[in-house]
């Protein structure tokens, strides 16, 4: 069966700690009704970018290590659950449902070629 990731997106001045009660009693029914369905490969949540190291090669081999994320941008992924599901339709249903507050990304991981 495909995995898909369905990756939450939050703002760069995202504040978790004002997440309501609400908030974290929906997310821990997403998580129990994807385990149930048994969908929910793998989940879990991600400091913010300032904690984040970025490693890029250079010319020569080397590999220069510098503080925060990869990418420069205005939004970062908070967060994410690997997936289980029969296709892409059956995943963005999950991801529906996770974006009731946040946008959501979801996609398929490529299949790698067995020997």
């Amino acid at each position: 069966m495909p995995q898909y990731l369905v990756a939450i997106h939050h703002p760069d001045n995202y504040d978790p700690s004002l997440e309501d009660e609400a908030m974290v009693r929906d997310i821990d029914v997403l998580n129990e009704e994807m385990g149930a369905a048994g969908a929910r490969f793998f989940a879990g949540g991600l400091q913010s970018p300032s904690h984040a190291k970025s490693l890029r090669k250079q010319p020569g081999g080397g590999v220069v290590l510098t503080d925060g994320p990869y990418l420069e941008t205005k939004e970062h992924i908070g967060g994410f659950w690997i997936l289980d599901a029969a296709n892409m339709d059956e995943a963005v249903a999950w991801g529906r449902k996770a974006a009731c507050r946040a946008s959501v990304e979801v996609r398929e991981f490529l299949a790698m070629p067995t020997e």
